[in-house]
Parts: structure tokens; sequence; C-alpha cells
């Protein structure tokens, strides 16, 4: 009974290791191995639909990816330069404001000409910025042409020398809220782009006061290599350092590293991974089972992790900082236990456990104590659920759920233990939290391809992350500072 469960564990419904299968009590682990390089190896195209929006619905009477209605968020302007050479940061810039959802973004035609106010010139305010005053001469920003055009907020970026000054203007105020001066390395340097992604959200933090989500990364797996991607679909990179089949990839807390499991001999071993040089150590203990899904505990010190043996599937943790001190969270016995992800504050784990017969979602302490149903379902009704992941608010675990047949994504409020389904167009699975909490990247078909999309759950918007089909267990980053975001 212990081997059946520990493969049904390991192939689960798309969650972050493989697809459920069961086999009988007489195969062993070269069965185990052989069906998870299969289903990594296995993933073409599906069968192309002819909607790609969603059309469910979530709290709050928005409708996922039907309508998105603009309008309801602050309107900024990117005010039109020529010249200046920086026509490639306006652009990265731009679309990082929009890809945030926070304003609604209002191009205009190129030229100088629609900035210019004859009746008002600038003054000092007191905040160190300019103000508009009437009488003035011509130069200052037109401050109600901007605001009948439905323009909250205008984002001027200019070249001071070799720096860039982003400034931020107050429509309503007539006046400039922030400049930010920044040197922006060359546009050949590895890190512009991280660089300029830094740039719009000090941007957008000085116009409503919340960090941005632009300077991030998400990670994925696809043909069973672990690749990087910036949060707006551009700068892909190969980033796992071995040629053989490795996932479940895993951000550390502080961005710098990474984990993700690696095939060798019919185990899984778990690997910790510098973001900026490549180097990769092997974390102390893994390599003598199958293990796989690597969590990082928020202060990066500890790791939970699943091992499935001939006895079963279960959770450990190890001290990662000092590479010791293996310690057991769960015991199987009949049942398997996955897929670990930390609270915030790093005093719980959500995981999977099959203990009621199907995946559901459970809790239990960090130290594997009080162990309780999470997400609710109703037994003999709801489907299986996997792939949990702890939002950085604290407030919610997103997870995926099987629905009539097909993987959707849920997400699960913390506090009330109520469960609210996000999509219902195709099949979607392996959510991850971006910094903010209001993102999620996961993995869908419903371009007819499983692909990388992003939702924001405020507005239902959902936008294509990446357009190339079979990726797959996809991690978002936390934010990445200057010292984070360096390129292998």
């Amino acid at each position: 009974m212990g081997r059946r469960h520990s493969l049904r564990a390991v192939l689960l419904l798309g969650t972050k290791t493989m697809k459920r299968r069961t086999v009988g009590r007489s195969d062993g682990r070269k069965v185990i191995v052989a069906a998870v390089l299969v289903s990594l190896l296995s993933f073409g195209p599906t069968v192309r639909r002819s909607d790609g929006q969603d059309t469910s619905a979530i709290d709050r009477g928005v409708r996922i990816g039907i309508i998105y209605r603009p309008g309801v968020r602050p309107g900024l302007v990117m005010l039109p330069r020529t010249g200046q050479g920086l026509d490639s940061v306006r652009v990265i810039v731009a679309r990082d404001l929009d890809y945030g959802d926070r304003f609604e973004v209002i191009t205009l035609p190129g030229g100088d000409s629609i900035r210019l106010a004859s009746t008002t010139g600038p003054r000092r305010s007191s905040a160190g910025g300019s103000t508009a005053t009437k009488g003035a001469t011509a130069g200052a920003l037109n401050y109600p042409l901007y605001q009948a055009l439905g323009a909250d907020f205008a984002l001027d970026i200019t070249a001071a020398g070799d720096t860039t000054v982003a400034t931020l203007h107050d429509i309503a105020a007539a006046s400039v809220r922030r400049s930010v001066r920044v040197q922006l390395p060359r546009s050949s340097d590895p890190d512009f782009r991280q660089a300029v992604h830094r740039l719009a959200d000090q941007a957008l933090q000085a116009a409503i006061g919340t960090p941005g989500i632009a300077a991030t990364r998400i990670l994925f797996v696809k043909d069973g290599k672990v690749y990087r991607i910036d949060q707006d679909g551009a700068d892909q990179k190969l980033v796992s350092s071995t040629d053989r089949q490795a996932m479940s990839p895993a951000w550390g807390a502080d961005g710098r590293r990474f984990a993700y499991m690696e095939f060798q001999a019919g185990k899984g071993w778990l690997y910790l991974q510098e973001m900026g040089s490549g180097k990769r150590t092997a974390v102390a203990t893994t390599g003598s089972a199958l293990d796989f899904t690597p969590a990082f505990s928020p202060d990066g010190q500890t790791m939970a992790f699943s091992r499935a043996t001939e006895e079963g599937t279960d959770l450990y943790t190890i001290n990662i900082k000092n590479n010791c001190c293996l310690r057991r969270l769960t015991v199987g016995r009949f049942s398997d236990n996955l897929s670990p992800t930390f609270s915030p504050d790093g005093q719980r784990i959500a995981f999977v456990s099959t203990r009621p017969g199907l995946p559901q979602i459970y809790v239990m302490a960090a130290d594997g104590t009080d162990q309780q149903l999470f997400a609710p379902f109703d037994y003999g009704v709801t489907g299986a659920s996997n792939a949990p992941e702890w939002s950085p608010d604290g407030q919610s675990v997103a997870f995926h759920r099987d629905v009539a047949g097909t993987l959707q994504v849920f997400v699960l409020d913390v506090r009330t233990r109520t469960v609210r389904q996000l999509t219902s167009v195709g099949r979607n699975e392996d959510p991850t939290w971006a910094p903010d909490s209001r993102h999620l990247a996961f993995v869908s078909d419903r371009s007819g391809y499983r692909q990388l999309w992003i939702i924001d759950l405020d507005t239902g918007r959902i936008r294509p992350l990446l357009q190339q089909s079979g990726a797959r267990l996809p991690a978002w980053s936390p934010r990445l500072s200057e010292a984070t975001s360096s390129t292998p």
C-alpha cells in the first residue's frame, strides 16, 4: 500500500511535481522514475480553443478576462518626447505600469506640442518640485489639458547628461509629486532591463505608495530545464546548470538563489543555486530517495520538501544554513503528504495530503504539530486539490482543484477558510503569487497550448506571459534589488 501511495503522490495532477498515475503493489522505484520522466516529456499541444478569455466570476462582481474595463483606475499619461535616446526606457516603463494594473496608461502621439501651456509656468513647490502658476512663461506642463484627457498623473522621462530623470506630475495638484534620478546601465548590459523595471517600480510607489512588481522574475520548467523570465515576458534565459532533468524550482526569500530537484540514478536530489554566479551545492541528506517540491522558510534558513520512499511520501525540513538537522514533519502511514508552502511569518506550512482519499489542502504548525484540513471540500463531490502556495501578505493560499475532469485555479481565504474559483476556461494549474499578493502566474491551455499566463485578482485581467508552449511549474520571485538581479 505504501509503495502505491508513494507513486500516486509523485504523479499528482500537475502539482509542483508530475501527473498522477496508479500502478500495482509490485511496481518498484524504477517504475516511479520512469513514469516521472514520461510525464516530464509528454506535454504536447492540446486541442485549440476558439475563446482565449475566461468567463468565470470572482468576488466583488469582477468577471475574469471577459471585459477589462478602463477608467476604474487612476489615469497615467507617459509624456511624449523626441530624441534623447530613451525610447526603449519609456516603452519598458509604460508596459510595466500597464501590467501592474494600478493605472490606466494613456498613450499620446510623439512630439512635444501637446505638453506645453502658454498660460502656465513653473514655480518651486514646498516639496522641492515645480508647480504651475498663472501668468508665467511657456514651457510648463499643460495640466488642464491632461486633466481633460482623464489623466491623474503624468510621467516624464528625460536625460540629464548620463543620468535618467523620471518626473511624476500630480495633475490635479498641478505639481511635481516626485523626481527620481538614476544612472542606467547601457542597453547592452545584462542588467539594463531590471534597472528600468526598478525605475518603473519607483514611479508607481511615488504615485500610490505601493511597491510595484516590475523588478521581478519568474522561474519555470520547460523540457526538463529551469528557465527564468522577466515579469513582462522578456529576457528569457536558461538558469539550471545541468544536463539532467530538473524541476520544482523555488525562489529563496532574498531572491539571490533558488532551489530545484534534479533526477540522478533513479533518485531526486535537491540543489541550491546562486542566481548571479550559477554556483550550486547539493542539499545535505538528499539523494537517498526521491526528494522534490522544495520550499524556503521566510528567513531563508530552513527548507521544507517532500520525500517519496517505498513506505510513502512525507514532509521533511532541513537546516540549509548549516546543511544539517533533517526533521520529519508527517508520518503518512496510509496517506501521502507533499508540496509544502510556508506562511510569510514562518509559523505554519500548508501542504497536500491524501488522507481524505483524494489530495486536499491541509495546514500544520512549522514543527509538524496541529495538522488539520485547510481548504474545505465536499467529500465524494470535490475533486483533488494540489499545488498550494501561500500569498506574501499571508491572507490567501492559491491552489488548483479538479472541477468536472479539468483543473482550475482557486484561492483560499486564510481567515474565513472560504474558497473561490478564479478560472473556468481550459485547464489551469500551478498558481504562483507575485510579491504584491494581487497577481498570480499559472499554466493554462486556454490558447490551445500549455503556456504561462498572469491574472490580476482585482480587475480580472488575464495576459499571456510566455507564448512558447510546454512551460510549467512557475515560481514568482520576490522583489529584486540591484544586488539580487544580476544575470549569470
